[in-house]
């Protein structure tokens, strides 16, 4: 599954995330909420913005990637994100350094500066690949009518 790389600009119906639920609200009906995932990540080439709906992603330097960073410094497959469902009904993203199959990367992940092989990302965490190359994971919530093609 190949990502499109969107651009950081918001667009013209864009809710900054002071507008948007926070994601331990209490007081809100959480069926009434949609859940999403966002990876920005910050390489050579930039930063792009990557929204996750899929339910594994591989990243790395390699042209097959689903999510492809841009250094020399990052292995040809480098982490893999899988997408992890909850009891509650909440799902959230698992970095895991190099490949379902057991590859690692060469220099592995640091995630909020600690070198993890595997980890269950939480909101707004930074994953460094190498020098220069890094992301931020974003879990949000918005209420479903604000969601393209749902209806409430």
């Amino acid at each position: 599954m190949k990502l499109e790389m969107l651009p950081l600009n918001p667009s013209p119906d864009y809710q900054s995330p002071d507008s948007l639920p926070p994601l331990d609200s209490e007081n809100e009906n959480l069926s009434e909420l949609t859940e999403g995932h966002v990876l920005i990540v910050k390489d050579e080439r930039g930063q792009h913005r990557f929204v996750l709906d899929g339910d594994i992603y591989s990243i790395g330097r390699e042209r097959d990637c689903d999510i492809r960073l841009y250094s020399l410094f990052v292995s040809r497959h480098h982490a893999t994100l899988v997408r992890v469902h909850h009891e509650d009904g909440a799902d959230s993203y698992r970095i895991v350094d190099g490949t379902l199959e057991g590859r690692v990367s060469a220099n592995g992940l640091l995630i909020n500066g600690k070198k993890l092989h595997s980890y269950d990302l939480e909101n707004e965490e930074k994953i460094v690949f190498g020098p220069g190359v890094q992301a931020i994971y974003y879990r949000v919530r918005q209420p479903i009518d604000n969601v393209e093609g749902m209806e409430s």
